[in-house]
């Protein structure tokens, strides 16, 4: 990939971990230089967008989780963009500017899959990207409409199915007695609080959502995440590419996300990080989206 220094001046290309290494602490509320914002008129409400590239190029769709937004890939759209991508992302039902959406009705699976397999609808299928929670809708959407999806990113994904929490490295011995609300009001006080270390302007742009987001919407996926299905075999049997991408101090054990991985024959890379790789470790997370989207072309 082109995150490398021009080869005509003679100097080595930069690797992606170094560049990583020198992003700093960024304004969030910055989008991407030339990128645009919409919204998306899909089943549960209106969706914000922001898009980068030339729609005429091959189409990325990267969905960021509860209590994030697409602001969480803002580093990544030029990058893929660069290399000859053109790359969406929107906020979910219930979160941040997409806060109104869903709030006439309860945040289900099924809310979440058709507001997904609308947005792909609406262009061309595309290399298909979901975080955290939205890892979970990825896979259901990936197994129910291949058509609509060339290859599978699951970017620290909960590893596993039924109650996800219980595995969880902080959660996991409260899991079995705590109620979706109780557990959606301790993954806030740990963002809010920064006990992922976050840079001072990550910090203040995280706080600044929950002024949006639903916390209904936030209880509800946590519910979700609770009862989570077993896709496992279905997306084992998928005929497209696939990788799973995780942090090495991620919030669950690094073993369960390169188990999973084999469980649905996905190449699986890991980095120097935590659960948000898309945030700190950008470069080296697109090289590898990069070469999985190679192999969807041959």
């Amino acid at each position: 990939m082109s995150v490398s220094t021009d080869s005509r001046s003679g100097r080595a290309p930069i690797a992606p971990a170094s560049l990583d290494a020198a992003i700093g602490d960024i304004d969030w509320t910055v989008a991407p230089t030339g990128s645009t914002s919409s919204r998306f008129s899909a089943p549960s409400g209106d969706l914000a967008v922001v898009s980068l590239g030339d729609p005429a190029h091959p189409r990325v769709v990267l969905v960021p989780g509860a209590t994030g937004s697409k602001e969480d890939f803002a580093l990544m759209l030029p990058l893929l963009a660069k290399e000859g991508y053109f790359v969406q992302s929107f906020d979910l039902a219930g979160q941040y500017q997409s806060h109104a959406a869903g709030a006439d009705r309860p945040y289900t699976h099924e809310l979440f899959i058709a507001d997904l397999i609308a947005f792909l609808e609406a262009g061309a299928p595309a290399h298909l990207l979901g975080y955290s929670f939205a890892g979970t809708i990825a896979q259901i959407v990936a197994v129910r409409r291949p058509d609509l999806v060339l290859s599978l990113a699951l970017l620290t994904t909960p590893p596993g199915s039924g109650n996800v929490f219980a595995s969880m490295k902080w959660l996991g011995p409260v899991a079995p007695i705590a109620s979706p609300h109780r557990g959606a009001g301790l993954m806030i006080w740990g963002i809010v609080t920064n006990k992922n270390r976050v840079p001072p302007r990550r910090l203040e742009f995280v706080r600044s959502r929950f002024a949006f987001t639903s916390r209904r919407s936030v209880d509800e996926i946590i519910g979700l995440m609770m009862a989570s299905p077993d896709l496992r075999r279905d997306v084992r049997e998928l005929a497209l590419p696939k990788l799973v991408a995780a942090g090495s101090h991620d919030l669950w054990p690094l073993s369960a996300h390169e188990r999973y991985a084999r469980d649905i024959d996905a190449e699986f890379r890991a980095y120097a990080t935590g659960h948000s790789p898309s945030e700190t470790t950008p470069h080296q997370l697109t090289a590898d989206l990069l070469e999985l989207y190679a192999r969807a072309r041959t």
